[in-house]
């Protein structure tokens, strides 16, 4: 197979090998920039994305269908996956339920249907977010750019080694390091690995309203199911270790509606 190189002042063209001439994969010079992967068999859609993420400063690579996609991924590090829904062969929801079964890397999911059981299996899937064509170039970089800082804050905030070694909060002190709850008698109280996450989730954002979806996937990660309410019986756990009276609960509040606020003033060491 003949290999096949473009150059036009500081863009490249880089054909994938073996693939045919048509997929082609392209990638400004812009090393510290983020990295976005398109997938999409329509080159129109290719070509116009291509040049609105690269006029905002991104680096971009294309694919047209799942075995290029995953070439892509084979050859570089990605930090982004915009995917449409309909392609050949394999179709997106497809790709996106065995990339997110190996990998966290974001994906929003793109495609001309805008039915909301669409969106909500592609969310189901994995998906980070989804925007239904057509859109704008200013909200698809708005959209990515958020995605993206959602993704690094979640990065960070599962990283143990990023967090304080401890958190206080009312009559309580959680050791990270040694996932334990001490109240100021000196008993330790155990919890469980669903406890242990969901505490985490709540003592890094207090007096924030999280609604059950946002505590399934900062508490759950991937592993969260949008039609999961498993949440609401933690939180009873949670409350019963917690709380004076968990009839009444001061820490863990409901907020009808909105979901759960932790209340107190929490301070790191």
């Amino acid at each position: 197979m003949t290999k096949f190189v473009r150059r036009r002042a500081s863009n490249t063209w880089t054909h994938i090998p073996g693939l045919g001439p048509r997929w082609l994969v392209y990638i400004p010079p812009m090393q510290g920039a983020p990295h976005i992967l398109i997938v999409d068999d329509h080159r129109e859609i290719r070509d116009l994305v291509s040049r609105a993420l690269t006029k905002d400063g991104f680096r971009v690579s294309f694919a047209a269908d799942g075995r290029a996609m995953r070439k892509v991924l084979d050859d570089g590090r990605i930090d982004l996956i915009l995917l449409d829904l309909m392609l050949p062969g394999e179709d997106g929801l497809s790709l996106c339920r065995s990339l997110r079964a190996k990998s966290s890397i974001p994906i929003i999911m793109l495609t001309a249907k805008g039915d909301e059981v669409d969106r909500v299996i592609g969310l189901e899937m994995g998906a980070d977010d989804y925007l239904p064509k057509p859109f704008g170039s200013r909200e698809l970089v708005a959209r990515i750019r958020a995605v993206l800082r959602r993704s690094q804050e979640n990065k960070t905030a599962d990283d143990p080694s990023q967090r304080p070694k401890h958190y206080r909060f009312d009559r309580w002190r959680l050791d990270t390091g040694r996932r334990e709850l001490l109240r100021d008698d000196g008993v330790t109280i155990p919890l469980s690995t669903g406890e242990y996450d969901l505490l985490i989730a709540l003592v890094e954002r207090p007096q924030r309203v999280l609604s059950r979806d946002q505590l399934l996937d900062l508490a759950r990660g991937r592993a969260a199911n949008a039609l999961d309410r498993s949440i609401d019986t933690q939180v009873s756990r949670l409350r019963r270790k917690l709380e004076l009276d968990p009839g009444e609960p001061k820490i863990i509040k409901t907020v009808w509606g909105g979901g759960y606020v932790f209340t107190p003033a929490v301070s790191q060491q």
